[in-house]
C-alpha cells in the first residue's frame, strides 16, 4: 500500500498527462534514506548502535536478495519500521525534517537533481516511489520542491506508530501497481511518463512508462538497459552529492490534490 503526498507544483505551463517517477535509496541519493534516518534516530538515543548495525545488515540483504525471496521480504517488512514503535507519528515528521538537513541533504546527487527538475521546469509532475516510510518520503519531496511521494504505510494507533506495516513494502511489483493506481487518478498517460531507478527490483517500475532510464545502475539493470536501449545515466564517478534544499512552503491546492491521490490509492489497494 502506498500514500501520496504534495509539494508546490511546477511554476510552467502544466503538462497534465506526464509525469516522472524516482526510486530513491542510490538513484535521488546516496545510501539507504531509512537507515541516515535510522542514524539519526540513534544519535538522539532513541535506539542503540548494535540495533543500527542490525538493521543495516538487514536493510543491505533486503536491497540485495529482497525480490528473490519471500523470508527476506518478510524479514525487511518486520524491520522496516519496528524501531519506530510507539513514536508520535508527529515526532517522526518532525525528527525527519532535522535528520534531512544534518545527514541526507548532502547526500543528495545532484545530477539525478537536475533531471528532477528538468521535467518540473517542463510543466510535468515529478514523484518519489520508495520502499521508504511514506512520512520520510514526503519529507525528502518536500525539501526537494517535488509534488510528492509514494512510499511504504506504517500502521498507526492514536497517533502513534505500531511497529506494523499496513500491506505490503512498496517494493518490486507493487511500485508498478501504485504507479498505474496514481496514473488512473491523476489522468497520466504512462506512455509519456519517465521512471528513473538504479536497481533491477524496479524493472517492473521502469517498463510501464514510456521513457525509463538506470541512474547509478546495479549490474543487473545495467545490462538490462543496454539490451533494451535504455539510457543510462552514473553519477557516482568524479562527481559529489550537493545540499539540495528549496521550500517547503505548499499551496492549499497542491495538498489538497496530493491528500485527494492518497485516499484514491488506498480504496485502490483495499478493492484488491
Amino acid at each position: 500500500m502506498a500514500a501520496a503526498g504534495a509539494a508546490p507544483p511546477p511554476s510552467a505551463d502544466p503538462d497534465l498527462t506526464a509525469a516522472a517517477f524516482f526510486d530513491v535509496d542510490n538513484t535521488m541519493i546516496r545510501g539507504a534514506s531509512i537507515y541516515h534516518f535510522a542514524r539519526g534516530l540513534a544519535s538522539r538515543g532513541l535506539f542503540t548502535t548494535g540495533d543500527l548495525v542490525k538493521f543495516a545488515f538487514g536493510q543491505a540483504m533486503f536491497r540485495v536478495r529482497g525480490n528473490e525471496n519471500p523470508e527476506h521480504v518478510a524479514k525487511a517488512k518486520e524491520m522496516a519500521l519496528a524501531f519506530v514503535a510507539g513514536l508520535k507519528v508527529e515526532e517522526v515528521v518532525t525528527l525527519g525534517e532535522e535528520i534531512y538537513d544534518e545527514v541526507m541533504a548532502d547526500r543528495i546527487w545532484s545530477g539525478a537533481r537536475a533531471l528532477a527538475q528538468a521535467h518540473l521546469d517542463a510543466g510535468q509532475r515529478v514523484w518519489l516511489v520508495t520502499a521508504t516510510p511514506v512520512e520520510l518520503a514526503q519529507v525528502i519531496a518536500r525539501r526537494l520542491g517535488l509534488t510528492g511521494a509514494l512510499g511504504t504505510v506504517a500502521e498507526t494507533a492514536d497517533g502513534a506508530y505500531t511497529g506494523r506495516l499496513v500491506g505490503d513494502l512498496l517494493h518490486g511489483p507493487a511500485k508498478a501497481e501504485a504507479i498505474r493506481a496514481l496514473a488512473r487518478v491523476e489522468g497520466l498517460d504512462l506512455s509519456r511518463c519517465s521512471a528513473y531507478s538504479d536497481s533491477a527490483n524496479d524493472l517492473p517500475m521502469l517498463s510501464i512508462v514510456g521513457h525509463p532510464y538506470a541512474i547509478n545502475p546495479d549490474s543487473e539493470l545495467r545490462e538490462h538497459a543496454r539490451e533494451q536501449g535504455w539510457q543510462v545515466r552514473d553519477f557516482r564517478t568524479g562527481r559529489k552529492a550537493t545540499m539540495i534544499g528549496l521550500p517547503v512552503a505548499a499551496a492549499a491546492g497542491a495538498v489538497a490534490g496530493g491528500i485527494a491521490a492518497g485516499i484514491a490509492l488506498r480504496r485502490h489497494y483495499r478493492s484488491h
